[in-house]
């Protein structure tokens, strides 16, 4: 069995460093990267209404942010910025933008930022397209919320048009464009790693994956139904499900309001996750501290757990 990747989770920290202390969280990118984390991943809103915590706000702030449990002014940062000053920052650790809500953008516009952060990371950038749940963001940047799925299929294909071909065509109904230099390319040929995933492995994330996909993202646990799907339809494109890397995930358990979870107790599940397929481990850092000096010692010690895993 292969020593499993570990992602850290550097969104969502707020209780670990200040909202406006953006090199908190580069430092600990930096950290991450010296005690040998494969990644870090940023995911993002561009703006929230006042519907973002229709659910109820989280319990505990150390917990994962979710579809409607999110205070309306919650901080989060401009993924793509804060990911050019990592790429800047380090050598070695993988960069994923999981998710980017790509239908709030230009494709073009979009290819074009994605492609000069890979090239600034040398090969480091992994890209998560999504739609995304929020109306009140689609509303407010005036996109069409039911279209947003159409809209992402359309983005996919005129991303890759533009990443491949020079000059660059797409004939589509939303954003065709025809003959136009989108340059400097992404550092690979066929552009940025892409991850799919979502609240269900539903229909269209299966198309993206057997299309596009390198990985498995779910916000949850797919049934071994879902994860026959997905493997009929990389089959169906001379693909396999071994080659697509799947995301699983420590979560940690609060016995209160403003307490820290216990590390070890969440490490629990990481054996019968990589025995499901499971390939890389997110895990975010402020579920089992609130010091951030202590981040580096908490990477090291997950480093030396799932090594033993092999």
């Amino acid at each position: 069995m292969a020593v499993p990747r570990l992602v850290l989770v550097l969104s969502e920290n707020w209780t670990l460093t200040p909202p406006r202390d953006l090199r908190a969280l580069l430092q600990i990118a930096v950290d991450a990267e010296r005690a040998g984390v494969d990644t870090v991943m940023l995911s993002e809103h561009v703006v929230l209404g006042r519907s973002s915590g229709a659910g109820g706000i989280m319990g505990n702030p150390r917990d994962y942010a979710a579809p409607g449990n999110q205070d309306p002014a919650t901080p989060w940062p401009d993924s793509i910025v804060l990911a050019s000053a990592i790429a800047a920052a380090t050598q070695t650790i993988r960069i994923a933008l999981a998710a980017i809500i790509a239908p709030l953008r230009h494709p073009l516009l979009l290819a074009k930022q994605l492609a000069t952060l890979d090239l600034l990371a040398e090969g480091r950038l992994v890209v998560q397209p999504t739609v995304s749940w929020h109306r009140d963001e689609y509303d407010a940047l005036g996109v069409p919320f039911g279209e947003r799925g159409a809209i992402l299929d359309e983005q996919l294909l005129a991303m890759r048009a533009a990443w491949t071909q020079t000059p660059a065509s797409h004939p589509g109904l939303r954003f065709p464009f025809t003959e136009v230099y989108c340059e400097p390319k992404p550092f690979r040929a066929d552009g940025p790693r892409m991850w799919f995933g979502g609240m269900a492995l539903n229909a269209p994330i299966i198309r993206r994956l057997a299309t596009y996909g390198h990985g498995f993202h779910p916000f949850g646990s797919p049934t071994p139904g879902e994860l026959e799907q997905l493997d009929l339809a990389l089959r169906e494109r001379g693909r396999s499900l071994a080659e697509i890397e799947m995301i699983g995930g420590i979560r940690g358990t609060f016995a209160g309001t403003d307490d820290l979870a216990d590390l070890a107790q969440a490490c629990a599940s990481i054996p019968g996750q990589l025995a499901q397929g499971y390939s890389s481990i997110c895990f975010k850092p402020s579920m089992f501290t609130d010091d951030v000096a202590a981040v580096g010692d908490l990477c090291r010690d997950l480093v030396r757990q799932v090594a033993t895993l092999s």
